[in-house]
């Protein structure tokens, strides 16, 4: 158990209502999930700080940088679904695991069908 007001876990994947000590629920991890995947696109965490201090105000505050500034030709449902997964308030984020890996699974298909259509050989 812990005590109220303690912050446990890697400061820069908590969510901002995490870090202000609130209830924490499924959208939370949901954020985490976010910072993750901005990492994994850009190479990058989408917050930092020189001190825990500020590193905690800009996750709670701060826009995070746009993926697609940092990592040229990303295709757009990628950067919508991080986006929203990384939104400050939890109400426009992703209310469930399930709405974003459905997200996930129809830009894994858009990205499919771009790459299909891009190898395909032309025709003689």
């Amino acid at each position: 158990k812990t005590k109220t007001g303690m912050v446990l876990g890697t400061p820069s994947y908590m969510s901002p209502e995490q870090l202000a000590g609130k209830k924490v629920n499924g959208r939370s991890d949901l954020f985490s999930l976010g910072v993750m995947m901005f990492q994994m696109i850009t190479g990058q965490l989408p917050f930092k700080g020189d001190s825990m201090a500020t590193l905690m105000y800009k996750i709670a505050n701060e826009t995070h940088p746009k993926p697609e500034n940092i990592r040229e030709n990303l295709p757009r449902c990628i950067t919508i679904i991080i986006n929203r997964a990384l939104a400050k308030n939890q109400e426009k984020r992703y209310q469930t695991g399930a709405q974003m890996a459905g997200d996930l699974r129809k830009c894994a298909q858009i990205i499919a069908q771009k790459t299909r259509r891009k190898n395909k050989p032309a025709a003689s």
